[in-house]
């Protein structure tokens, strides 16, 4: 079964159109990467999901039941923009908070359960306002998880986050997947959506224009060849004679785009005089991927 089953969704705020007719599915147990620029549509199909605006038209099915049938609804937890946390309540006092507006019997359980999930069990007695930015993110994850929800919608989890908070949210992630909860996430942070995600969903001007499972990006994402070379100007030139697609990178490697062995690049340029310092062979990532989808090209 698919937790998300979306067709033919609009949304208009007045005169504009946020979205256009997009189409979406995201299976049971998935860790769905939402991506798109700003403006795209991804916030507001979120909010869609969770109810906190209404839909234009289409349909939105959560687990083959509409999206605002009261029992679907129970089985969802949010993070959209911020926690609604209160600044000078402890972690703890917090949560004690969402339970009891929840109804949640034997609450100081779950939360211990809860907090211990999301690595704060040793920061519940801080008060919220005191904490890290990943500190704060996650107890936002923990106050979406109470109530043992099976799908989380998260906006922008790792967004600001330092290298330490984003293996952390990472962790986090992998772990609630690996209980069975099917996690929506949308961020800008391309390289670390990829190294957790099973599925993903680019969307631009309200429409989704891609979607496909990890594998599925893994077998369309081109191969490459990369190398540095004494001379780099003379080498791009005689390269660029040669082969369709040349270009050098962020990092001052010139890429051969062309289906063909690294030593017959290295061969072609010892030819013509030029001496390769460095050469591999390497794959785009899904960064650069997107970013080709958005230019209207083909990463492939």
């Amino acid at each position: 079964m698919n937790a998300i089953e979306i067709r033919n969704l609009t949304k208009n705020f007045g005169p504009k159109q946020a979205l256009a007719g997009l189409d979406m599915t995201v299976p049971e147990g998935a860790i769905y990467g939402f991506i798109g620029e700003n403006g795209s549509g991804k916030s507001t199909t979120e909010k869609i999901i969770c109810g906190l605006i209404h839909k234009s038209g289409g349909t939105v099915k959560l687990y083959g039941r509409d999206c605002t049938d009261p029992d679907v609804r129970a089985k969802i937890g949010v993070l959209i923009e911020a926690p609604g946390c209160f600044p000078g309540l402890t972690v703890w006092n917090n949560m004690m908070l969402q339970a009891a507006n929840l109804g949640i019997k034997d609450a100081e359980r779950e939360i211990v359960k809860i907090l211990k999930l999301v690595r704060m069990e040793g920061a519940a007695g801080n008060k919220y306002k005191n904490c890290s930015l990943g500190m704060k993110q996650r107890i936002g994850i923990a106050m979406a998880l109470l109530g043992d929800p099976q799908l989380l919608v998260l906006d922008e989890p790792i967004n600001g986050l330092d290298a330490d908070g984003m293996r952390i949210m990472r962790e986090v992630l992998t772990d609630l997947a690996a209980r069975g909860v099917t996690v929506v996430v949308s961020s800008h942070i391309l390289g670390e959506l990829e190294k957790i995600a099973t599925h993903y969903g680019i969307v631009r001007g309200g429409k989704m224009i891609c979607e496909m499972t990890a594998a599925e990006l893994e077998a369309s994402c081109r191969t490459f060849t990369a190398l540095q070379a004494k001379d780099m100007r003379d080498a791009r030139l005689v390269l660029s004679s040669r082969y369709s697609r040349v270009e050098e990178d962020e990092a001052g490697y010139l890429r051969v785009y062309d289906q063909v062995a690294p030593e017959e690049v290295a061969a072609y340029l010892f030819e013509s005089g030029i001496t390769v310092s460095e050469l591999k062979s390497a794959k785009i990532g899904l960064e650069e991927y997107y970013i080709d989808l958005m230019k209207g090209g083909k990463a492939r």
